[in-house]
């Protein structure tokens, strides 16, 4: 960044939008760089006070505007949504690179997930419907779906366009209204997501409110308030207990999406050529700050040496770099607290793993001042060790022999997690035989990371409570109610 620009970026105060109003109560701080320690930006940084301003919009939207009751206002809003990112696509997939650290392509197509997902419910908010009977002669029942209403999101920082959406589009399209707690490291792309919707003329006021917090007192009220009927959260199994108990005293509706550590299981007749590149870039994409990077290389010990040899020379090769370079492969970590604690994990793991690449920060050279961290690899025997079960968040591979498939299925359930997984192999009834025996809501053959708005994802044990996307996104929004008409004597 240029001196010019980093001053133009520095003037940026990025700001809450509540009750259809901008605010910038709260502290102002400084959006910095991962990639080079940098002020990208300012932006406000609210709390308790900005999640009850929210939640108050919200429900007073609720009560007082059309749309709960009007699905075409609803549509045509979503649709509307939709084409206002299309028209800022380049300026938040830039904003989001520059500030999260995932490279730009990658910023750029989470960027693009954002209109497909909007148009899509706007298509169902038109095609929703419910069932009628008369069960018995002039006695007629009838099940109708009506919003829940007011639906808190919290969002996390590693994808927080995309996973904003994935929650904020079918709480909309059911005809909810929404109090929306933004992570503080993304703060200057969150505010440009809340140009959007201020700049979406068919919303009407104070059914999206956004604020962004860097403490730990918005999110909190969103869970705890009366007036919140249902939490929409993704990020960690550990955060996500918390909340699911503190949302237990008022028995809110939850949808819960949490860690994974996604095995990668490859059998002795899968084409290696095509898997090992999809394994290190399953590794590296979103910086493996991603619930469902691929974190856990299951093989089978015949090829085993093959591939091992494979993946070291290709994490090896791996270009890191700022995250707006398009030579990079991989960017930076959120930030250098990150980066300590991942070393720390690979330190700790060395003592009872073989390391086949160390990896490890960069503390030399032009990319000493950000928060880059070279990938490692380490092979490793048995299941009960931190390496395999736990979520680290950062580039660690684990590499992981089976001798057959139900070896491989034993390994691969072995965690409390259960959101991915995906199988190499060219046997197309061992794919159907081991998918449906792991333990986890998608699961890919020969392929990976490949989701749709149309089909619904989720996690099994640990990994989560709920599903978004697909029909089953806007149901977790949605109240049942049954009507019992009897007929009038005749």
């Amino acid at each position: 960044m240029n001196a010019d620009m980093n001053l133009k970026a520095q003037s940026v105060l990025a700001r809450h939008w509540i009750a259809g109003e901008w605010q910038e109560t709260g502290n102002i701080e400084e959006a910095r760089s991962p990639s080079t320690g940098e002020v990208l930006g300012r932006f406000a940084a609210g709390g308790a006070a900005e999640a009850s301003a929210a939640i108050a919009a919200a429900r007073h939207a609720f009560a007082t505007t059309p749309w709960a009751q009007d699905r075409e206002l609803r549509s045509r809003a979503l649709r509307e949504l939709a084409d206002r990112f299309e028209e800022r696509r380049d300026e938040l997939a830039l904003m989001l690179a520059r500030e999260n650290g995932k490279i730009l392509a990658e910023a750029g197509f989470e960027v693009d997930s954002v209109p497909a997902t909007f148009r899509y419910y706007a298509g169902l908010a038109l095609s929703e419907a419910g069932a009628a009977s008369e069960v018995q002669p002039g006695f007629f029942f009838q099940t109708l779906r009506e919003p829940i209403g007011v639906a808190g999101i919290i969002v996390p920082w590693n994808s927080p366009l995309a996973l904003l959406t994935r929650s904020l589009a079918p709480a909309l399209a059911a005809g909810c209204t929404a109090a929306i707690k933004m992570p503080g490291q993304t703060g200057l792309s969150n505010g440009l997501y809340a140009e959007v919707v201020a700049a979406t003329r068919s919303l009407p006021r104070g059914v999206v409110n956004l604020f962004t917090e860097t403490g730990n007192g918005g999110a909190p009220a969103l869970v705890e308030s009366p007036d919140v009927d249902a939490i929409s959260y993704t990020g960690s199994t550990k955060v996500g207990r918390t909340i699911a108990a503190a949302g237990a005293r008022t028995l809110k509706r939850m949808g819960l999406e949490l860690g994974g550590k996604s095995p990668m299981i490859v059998f002795e007749d899968a084409d290696l050529d095509a898997a090992a590149p999809l394994l290190v870039r399953a590794l590296t994409t979103f910086n493996s700050q991603f619930c469902m990077t691929g974190s856990r290389v299951l093989v089978q010990r015949s090829i085993a040496d093959d591939l091992r040899a494979r993946l070291r020379t290709l994490i090896e090769a791996v270009t890191v770099g700022p995250s707006d370079d398009p030579s990079s492969q991989m960017g930076p970590l959120i930030d250098r607290t990150n980066v300590e604690r991942v070393n720390r994990f690979v330190e700790e793991a060395a003592s009872y793993a073989k390391v086949i690449v160390r990896g490890g920060p960069i503390a030399d050279g032009p990319l000493a001042a950000g928060a880059f961290y070279r990938p490692s690899l380490l092979e490793v025997e048995d299941v009960n060790t931190p390496l395999v079960q736990q979520e680290i968040f950062g580039p660690v591979l684990s590499f992981e022999i089976f001798d057959d498939e139900a070896d491989a299925v034993r390994r691969a359930n072995a965690t409390e997690y259960g959101l991915a997984a995906a199988i190499f192999t060219c046997d197309v009834a061992r794919s159907y035989r081991v998918s449906r025996a792991v333990q986890a809501g998608t699961v890919w053959t020969n392929t990976w990371a490949l989701v749709n708005e149309r089909f619904e994802e989720g996690g099994f044990k640990q990994s989560g409570i709920g599903r978004l996307r697909g029909s089953r996104g806007m149901e977790e929004f949605q109240e049942i109610k049954t009507y019992v008409h009897m007929a009038p004597p005749a």
